[in-house]
């Protein structure tokens, strides 16, 4: 056994204080238990008792450092120092406790130490006694609490009628007023005999208040029906000359009273709960005074309106085996107090009522219950309303207002569409199918969602959308891009259907194949377009590109300067290429236009592609305004050309008539008549309309010179009026000096030799000039006059007198001559003629003389007359400073 005990320590170790471990782990092998050993203890009652070392009552020569095990406890429990209270222990009888050591250190390892505890019945308190109200009282109580308390293993019995007790209480309540004694007795054990102990009990009466009714009233009663309530009624079986008591409603004027005024009270203090305790005063000591509690309760009635409920939750057909079910009463807006309330509802489930009752508690305004799932076992919609609702810790002498209060439940079938026809008609590649599904299903009106999959042509797994079913038909769309491979034969198969209103689900078989039809070929295509003038051209648009397409639908916008969206024009393809044109009366804006190409439609499939990014700016000039002028009026000789008409420019060309296509060139000379002028735009080539232009060439005629009228003698100082004299002409006349921007001369202008005069007709009305007469004048037809001659001197000094050598006339008698000066020595000093007449004394033409001044002196001259054959004649002449 030494062996099995230590083992099972040591398997235990885990369960054990880790102090003991250590010790066990620690002994040394010279280490020994002991021997068995016995005691018995009859005087339990001794203090020694309290404290005995069991290591001191083991036999033999034990050593220390082992363990101790109470053998009456578990083994998880029964390690312990080795010091024991036997006083503690509450029967007498027989313990044993073990002493272990290691089994390694001697083969007698272990010994038992062996307690016999005898009886002990305790010490009875002198006087004990209770009121006949008590229903249970422990005899242990009379026991004096001051000394070791008795065993427990002792019977009771009745000390007059020896009659055994069931246990250690009696009740006074049915004993009654009296005394009683009862005996505790705790049989021998071994050495020690058997003990007993007397306990006398007394039992006084109680005084009684009486048994109350309470007057529960509702507020909404007739309460002056209780303006004199008498207390006492509302007592049965209470002793006399007691006195009623209350706090709050003052209704009790004196100790003697006790008639109260209940509808006074609520008047006053409104409803609520109202104690009156009637009291009975104690004869004895050990009684205490007796109370009854009549409660005045006046009840307002609860206002459930605007209350709602809630029935957790709806489910589908297939869960109703497994669904539980609760609901949530919430208040409205008046305040529900906390507390335990019954509250009655009904179930209508379209055909039959089933009623219910259920209590739980308000809390903060929320009533939750549960619901038995036995009374929704079938498709459908349940109704619930509530029709009660009562606080159980009221006196329920009101009738609450409820007002509708209302739930339905819905138990929702599975939706089932495996019988149904599904419509998918062919697409083109890059559009959405359209799923129609319709015939034989049970869709009630709502939304769904469905789960499918593509196989075939195309291929695509997992996929959901939501469709709404109207009458039993419902539709949705299967998006493009899940369908981008053309062919005949995509499948659609359903696996799954979802009503989302009610969540039920439920597999679905059911496929349907369908068509998608190729798409035009358009990544090739080009657009081009022409720029225009506003309001004169229509807009050519050339497509190319478009590959074996025959006959198509081509889809455009305009945007930016001129909107126009989605227009549709149908052109037949030749060899990839087709055009068509924007008319000029949609295109109202000048500016950059935008034409974009939205698609193109195969007319031979029926379907139509997305041109992406095929788009192409014109630009619609804007027409330049007619030209705004005046007429003009010219006059012919100053050989006018159309570079002379307003407006001017590059950009303006002029025509001789209205519809003449031929601009005439700026050098046309201008004629009297009508010419027409417009702009072209250098840059846009756009024209404005044409401006008509009246052009007056005004005309005077040539002035004629009279025969010979171009000579004159100088010596008559003719005149530019002289010259007028001998010419004719209609208009005013008059003389320049240049053809081109000569000076006009004066009537009194003295006519020049050999000068060349210009003579014009000339319009004060038109402001114009004839075309020139020119005239070369010639002063020269002169007689010689008598008084012709050749001065013999003169005198170059300055004085502005007779300063230059000059033959006075000599130009206009001999206008060819020609002059010849030489001093004494031969030198030529000047050569004049009819340019250079005069000399000044000067020798600037031969540099003859100190600084070209020719000094006083005689010089010789030689005059040639060259004129009629008449000789030159010498002569001399004196310079005299």
């Amino acid at each position: 056994m030494a062996i099995n005990l230590l083992s099972f320590i040591k398997n235990n170790l885990l369960k054990f204080s880790v102090f003991f471990l250590f010790l066990l782990s620690s002994n040394s092998y010279s280490q020994c238990a002991g021997e068995d050993s016995s005691v018995t203890i009859c005087d339990i009652a001794n203090p020694t008792n309290s404290n005995i070392n069991l290591f001191s009552l083991l036999g033999g020569s034990p050593a220390p450092g082992g363990i101790w095990v109470d053998n009456s406890k578990p083994l998880e429990e029964s390690i312990f120092n080795g010091f024991l209270n036997a006083q503690a222990l509450r029967n007498s009888g027989v313990y044993s406790y073990t002493y272990v050591q290691d089994p390694s250190s001697c083969t007698d390892n272990e010994a038992t130490v062996t307690l016999i505890i005898g009886p002990y019945a305790g010490v009875p308190s002198p006087n004990v006694s209770t009121c006949d109200d008590v229903e249970s009282f422990n005899l242990f109580q009379a026991f004096d609490g001051t000394k070791l308390a008795p065993q427990q293993n002792g019977t009771w019995k009745n000390s007059v009628t020896n009659a055994p007790l069931s246990g250690n209480t009696i009740n006074p309540k049915a004993l009654g007023e009296g005394n009683y004694s009862y005996t505790y007795t705790i049989p021998a054990l071994d050495t020690c005999p058997e003990q007993s102990a007397t306990v006398f009990i007394a039992v006084f009466r109680k005084p009684k208040s009486g048994t109350p009714s309470d007057l529960v009233l509702c507020s909404n009663a007739d309460l002056t029906l209780y303006r004199n309530v008498n207390l006492n009624d509302l007592l049965l079986a209470e002793d006399a000359g007691g006195r009623w008591t209350e706090a709050g409603t003052n209704e009790l004027t004196t100790l003697s009273d006790n008639r109260i005024n209940v509808e006074n009270i609520y008047n006053t203090l409104g409803a609520g709960t109202y104690n009156f305790v009637y009291t009975v005063l104690s004869s004895n000591p050990i009684c205490t005074n007796s109370q009854s509690t009549v409660q005045i309760v006046i009840e307002e009635p609860l206002n459930f309106t605007g209350s709602t409920l809630i029935v957790n939750s709806d489910i589908c057909e297939n869960q109703i085996t497994t669904a539980t079910y609760n609901a949530i009463l919430r208040r409205g807006p008046q305040i529900i107090p906390n507390g335990s309330y019954d509250v009655s509802y009904t179930i209508f489930n379209g055909t039959t009522t089933n009623f219910r009752i259920v209590n739980g508690n308000f809390v903060n305004g929320n009533f939750v219950f549960d619901i038995d799932e036995d009374d929704l076992q079938a498709v459908g919609d349940y109704t619930f309303t509530i029709t009660n609702i009562v606080n159980t810790a009221s006196r329920r002498a009101c009738t609450n207002i409820l007002g509708t209060i209302s739930d339905v439940l819905s138990i929702s079938p599975l939706p089932r569409i495996n019988n149904a026809t599904v419509t998918i008609e062919p697409i083109c590649k890059g559009l959405d199918a359209q799923v129609v599904i319709s015939g034989n299903t049970n869709l009630a009106n709502g939304t769904y969602r469905v789960s499918y999959t593509l196989s075939g042509d195309n291929v695509a797994a997992s996929q959901q959308i939501d469709f709404t079913a109207t009458n039993g038909v419902a539709q949705f769309s299967i998006p493009a891009t899940l369908i981008p491979n053309v062919g005949v034969n995509t499948v659609l198969n359903f696996t799954n259907i979802i009503n989302l209103t009610s969540g039920c689900s439920n597999p679905v078989a059911l496929s349907k194949a369908f068509t998608v039809k190729p798409l035009p070929n358009v990544g090739a295509v080009a657009l081009n377009a022409n720029n225009i003038c506003l309001g004169h051209q229509d807009v050519s648009v050339q497509l190319s590109g478009l590959g074996n397409l025959t006959n198509i639908t081509v889809d455009y916008s305009l945007t930016d300067a001129n909107t126009l969206l989605n227009q549709n024009i149908t052109l037949t393809v030749s060899a990839g290429n087709a055009s068509f044109t924007i008319p000029a009366s949609a295109l109202l804006n000048t500016g950059n236009t935008t034409i974009t190409l939205n698609s193109i439609l195969d007319n031979s499939n029926g379907c139509s592609a997305v041109v992406l990014n095929k788009t192409r700016t014109f630009v619609i000039n804007s027409i330049p305004n007619a030209p705004a002028t005046n007429s003009f009026s010219f006059c012919k000789n100053d050989l006018r050309t159309i570079a002379n008409l307003t407006p001017a420019g590059a950009q303006y060309q002029w025509f001789d008539s209205v519809s003449s296509t031929t601009a005439l060139s700026t050098s046309t000379l201008l004629v009297t008549g009508t010419y027409y002028v417009k702009e072209v735009n250098p840059t846009t080539t756009c024209e404005s309309g044409r401006t008509a232009v009246t052009v007056t060439v005004n005309e005077l005629d040539t002035p004629v010179l009279d025969a010979d009228g171009q000579n004159f003698c100088g010596l008559d100082n003719p005149t530019i009026q002289n010259l007028s004299d001998r010419t004719s002409a209609d208009d005013e006349l008059v003389w320049f000096d240049a053809l081109e921007n000569g000076n006009q001369l004066s009537a009194n202008t003295a006519l020049a030799e050999a000068r060349t005069y210009y003579a014009y007709s000339y319009s004060s009305t038109t402001n114009c000039y004839s075309d020139p007469l020119e005239v070369t004048v010639s002063l020269s037809n002169c007689d010689v006059p008598d008084d012709f001659f050749i001065p013999d001197g003169f005198s170059p000094n300055g004085d502005q007198k007779n300063d230059v050598f000059r033959i006075s006339n000599i130009e206009f008698i001999y206008p060819d001559f020609t002059l010849e000066i030489y001093n004494r020595y031969g030198n030529l000093m000047f050569k004049g003629n009819r340019s250079k007449t005069e000399w000044d004394g000067r020798n600037s033409d031969y540099k003859i003389g100190v600084d070209g001044i020719a000094p006083n002196g005689v010089y010789f001259y030689v005059l040639h007359f060259n004129k009629g054959n008449k000789k030159p004649t010498q002569g001399r002449l004196y310079l005299n400073r």
